[in-house]
């Protein structure tokens, strides 16, 4: 890309939404299933007690390290903008970040050699230490890649476009581990089982791992960042006082982040808990695969509608419509029980919006790095756009934690299966699913 043209070339677009695809394959991965082979496969001493204590040990570790870990990220977005390599800010973290994260995630979906039967204390200090160097390496990564879209041009219609052609491929890579996580975990197992064994959730994880890591490469070597007078930074933001006053004096990019919040924590345990839902209240595990697939399309669709749309309508105002229909969705979810065409209709009314509101929240905290340059007097890029991951992420830990916690009340741990969970465990599970992600997104709306 020569520095006074503000178009991609075809070359790095692809590469661009092929990292998206890697990227959101391993996030949905982390986010969406390794509690899932937490709860359900990774504790099995014979003893429910005990395999019950160390499932709310490990998330409650994961939801606290995760929120740990969020005050890190500012600082991850300050090193980001600070970085000045011949491979420009970005890429080399986005190569570095893609690579060590990938290798302790798969770890991460081992025991370790049955570690945990052998020194329960010492396997929970060893799995905190690997998941937080994972978490952080994945920071670095995700806050790099995305931070990425105003050095790839200048235009604020020119970065729409790239980032609707990566959401679609985040879109597809997210959506294609819910369609195959399930018969491909059933598949590589050693044992045929309704909901696979260890064997077959490794070499499940060993896939996403290695397609993270490979597009991650594939970013690092292809893309090239798009240097012009805009992008010059004069003065440096360092120092902790400095950092948090370049955020909080972005009044633009705090209000968003704060509605974004609220989402975030309802989109998470609703979409973490779906494939429980599909295992345990209606029993049948690999329908999962086609809301899933399901799930794909309409993404696609509706991340092609969001250029159309931003041209016709209000980001806030189609913000607004989006959060609707999820609640209409979640409504309806509530009642479906387990009449598998209308759980399809639910889950996708709620499922069809995300995409789109990740794009408005993207743009207007991308936009919103030459409003800070504007107001503050110096450009952070990486900062800025740090919180939108901060807040992904902490939605992901709240759900974590919620999700782990509600298995082991609603009965949803080893062993369990559909005709074991009793009416109480039903209600306290949809209670959590349906309930407390309504009140969220209502807050969402009003902020």
């Amino acid at each position: 890309m020569n520095d006074d043209k503000k178009t991609m070339s075809k070359s790095a677009r692809w590469a661009y939404s092929l990292g998206a695809f890697g990227n959101d394959a391993f996030f949905a991965l982390l986010s969406g299933y390794l509690i899932m082979f937490i709860t359900s496969h990774l504790f099995n001493t014979g003893n429910a007690e005990t395999d019950a204590k160390m499932i709310s040990i490990i998330t409650m570790t994961i939801m606290i390290l995760r929120i740990v870990e969020l005050f890190i990220d500012p600082f991850i977005g300050n090193a980001i903008d600070r970085t000045k390599t011949r491979w420009g800010h970005f890429r080399p973290w986005v190569v570095a970040g893609g690579t060590v994260s990938s290798i302790i995630l798969l770890i991460l979906f081992t025991n370790m050699g049955g570690l945990y039967k052998k020194n329960a204390l010492l396997y929970v200090i060893v799995f905190g230490i690997l998941y937080i160097t994972m978490d952080i390496f994945y920071s670095f990564k995700d806050v790099g890649f995305w931070s990425m879209l105003p050095s790839l041009s200048t235009s604020s219609r020119e970065r729409e476009k790239t980032a609707s052609y990566a959401r679609i491929g985040s879109t597809v890579g997210q959506g294609l581990v819910g369609v195959l996580v399930m018969p491909a975990a059933i598949f590589f197992s050693a044992k045929a089982t309704s909901t696979g064994d260890d064997r077959g959730w490794f070499i499940f994880a060993l896939i996403v791992c290695l397609i993270a890591l490979l597009t991650a490469w594939g970013v690092g070597i292809f893309t090239r960042e798009n240097h012009s007078e805009i992008r010059e930074n004069k003065k440096d933001t360092k120092g902790i006082i400095a950092i948090f006053k370049a955020l909080s004096g972005n009044d633009q990019l705090m209000w968003v982040a704060l509605a974004y919040l609220f989402y975030c924590v309802a989109i998470y345990i609703t979409n973490s808990l779906e494939v429980y839902y599909f295992t345990y209240i209606m029993g049948m595990p690999k329908a999962f695969s086609i809301f899933s697939t399901i799930n794909i399309f309409l993404g696609i669709i509706s991340t092609s509608l969001f250029p159309i749309l931003s041209k016709k309508i209000t980001r806030r105002t189609l913000f607004s419509c989006c959060l609707g229909l999820m609640l209409i969705g979640i409504a309806l979810f509530a009642v479906a029980g387990s009449n598998l065409p209308l759980v399809l209709l639910a889950a996708s009314m709620f499922g069809f919006p995300q995409q789109m509101v990740f794009l408005i929240v993207l743009m207007v905290m991308t936009d919103s790095v030459e409003y800070g340059q504007l107001k503050l007097g110096h450009r952070d890029e990486s900062l800025a756009l740090s919180i939108r991951p901060l807040v992904d992420k902490f939605g992901g830990a709240i759900s974590n934690g919620v999700v782990g916690q509600i298995a082991i009340i609603a009965g949803m741990t080893t062993g369990a299966t559909a005709s074991s969970i009793t009416a109480a465990g039903q209600f306290k599970f949809k209670l959590m699913m349906f309930g407390l992600p309504a009140i969220m997104l209502i807050v969402a709306v009003a902020v």
